[in-house]
């Protein structure tokens, strides 16, 4: 069924010398960017492209194509002839069409310009390549016309490198009959209007798609900004007692351990253990101002201490109770992130009320995190309220008050260290009582057991 008629082979021998040479290209094309190749629909508006590819057909009466760095139709053809679709029935000749306009697009990509050839079925067709920056994207198959004999000697010819005998089928010479007629000038020049202008878009929008980008990395980058601000700022208004009590710290353990034997030698054991918790408490918060890293034993150390001073202020409208999986006492624990929660409770359960009132404090691993509870039982916190307490406009409602502002440097910290994944929750649905949950990574400190 295939007669050649010698026609110059430039374009299939081409492909054949260098079809390792196409392989790799190819694969270079599908791993260009380091996430996923650049496709013709990250690059263009599909319809405003089809709208393209109906007008160009229209205005230059050649049928045409967009098709991907693979050769599959990404639009709808735009005046396909009666006689390349009656071919196409047949299985043989559907696949010289196909291998024809498979190495006319891959030779385009090949030499970066567009490629004019005759296909098998004796109509002249042209490759144009679409290229983002270097990278190949996809191709504008179109044609389907027919021009002078002896310009079409001219021109390589497609797969199977030569034409078909269609004397068989004279259906088909009939159909090819009505194929339009054009020149070979007018389809270089069609080849070159929609290389210009397919690839003059395709960079449009892709600087665009990188302006647009730029601008969404530099609006995450202030946002990385402001959060390191406010989380450095947290952890200076942790810091503020520290700050404060920094004149001669020395001293002030001189005069505590001086009233705490005093104490011890007039047999006020209360007041001894009282000056010896206030002592801890003290050097805790002087020994850590500059480390906001602890380990978990002497953070919740520091919450019994606290805990038992408020013990002898309150008397019996205190309780309090720790609950700790031991196993997690070296965990890596930023300081000062239990006793905000802890002083919560006093002011607005065991003052507030002057009842007798619990706070239990919890610890246990989920998974590779470490779970911190605070736990009273107070009257609780209504939903809407737990919503507002971590948002920043409840600082401006409520700061007169002083309730939030040490949850909310915690949980800013906490993020600011850990990401998104950690900070500060509280349980709703309760019908009484509050149920803070801080969870942070499981790690140990270097050198810990």
């Amino acid at each position: 069924m295939l007669k050649s008629f010698n026609l110059n082979s430039e374009l299939s021998n081409d492909i054949t010398e260098n079809d390792q040479s196409l392989k790799r290209l190819k694969n270079m094309n599908r791993s260009d960017t380091a996430d996923k190749p650049t496709e013709l629909q990250d690059v263009f508006d599909m319809e405003l492209l089809q709208r393209i590819q109906d007008a160009f057909s229209d205005a230059t009466g050649v049928a045409a194509i967009f098709v991907d760095r693979f050769g599959n139709p990404a639009l709808k053809y735009s005046n396909f002839t009666p006689f390349c679709s009656a071919i196409r029935t047949i299985p043989e000749f559907y696949k010289h069409c196909t291998n024809s306009d498979d190495m006319g697009g891959r030779y385009a990509n090949r030499v970066q310009r567009p490629k004019i050839y005759t296909c098998h079925g004796g109509l002249v067709d042209m490759a144009v390549p679409i290229q983002v920056r270097g990278e190949y994207i996809g191709a504008i198959l179109a044609g389907q016309v027919r021009i002078p004999a002896e310009e079409a000697a001219q021109l390589p010819t497609g797969a199977p490198g030569c034409l078909t005998d269609f004397s068989d089928y004279p259906e088909f010479l009939e159909l090819r009959k009505t194929v339009p007629h054009s020149t070979l000038k007018r389809v270089k020049a069609a080849a070159e209007l929609m290389f210009t202008i397919a690839n003059y878009l395709a960079e449009l929008s892709a600087s665009r798609n990188t302006q647009e980008k730029l601008r969404l990395t530099n609006e995450q980058l202030m946002l990385e900004i402001h959060r390191r601000s406010e989380a450095e700022s947290a952890l200076r208004d942790a810091d503020l007692r520290a700050l404060k009590a920094q004149i001669n710290p020395h001293f002030f353990f001189n005069v505590l351990n001086t009233i705490g034997r005093l104490a011890m030698l007039e047999g006020a054991t209360q007041t001894q253990e009282m000056v010896y918790h206030f002592s801890d408490l003290l050097r805790y918060t002087l020994q850590t101002g500059e480390n906001d890293f602890v380990r978990l034993e002497d953070e919740l150390n520091n919450a019994r201490n606290f805990l038992h001073i408020q013990k002898v202020r309150q008397g019996d409208h205190l309780h309090y109770a720790f609950d700790c999986d031991e196993s997690l006492n070296a965990a890596f624990c930023p300081f000062m992130i239990v006793q905000p929660f802890i002083e919560n409770s006093i002011k607005y359960v065991v003052e507030a009320r002057r009842v007798p009132s619990t706070i239990t404090v919890k610890t246990e691993a989920d998974g590779n995190d470490l779970l911190i509870h605070i736990v009273d039982d107070g009257d609780g916190i209504p939903d809407e309220k737990i919503d507002a307490l971590l948002n920043e406009s409840f600082r401006t409602d409520e700061s007169k008050k002083g309730m939030g502002i040490g949850v909310q440097n915690v949980n800013k910290r906490l993020r600011y260290y850990y990401g998104s994944g950690y900070g500060v929750t509280y349980v709703k649905g309760l019908d009484r009582g509050t149920h803070v949950i801080i969870r942070i990574p499981n790690k140990t400190l270097p050198g810990s057991n």
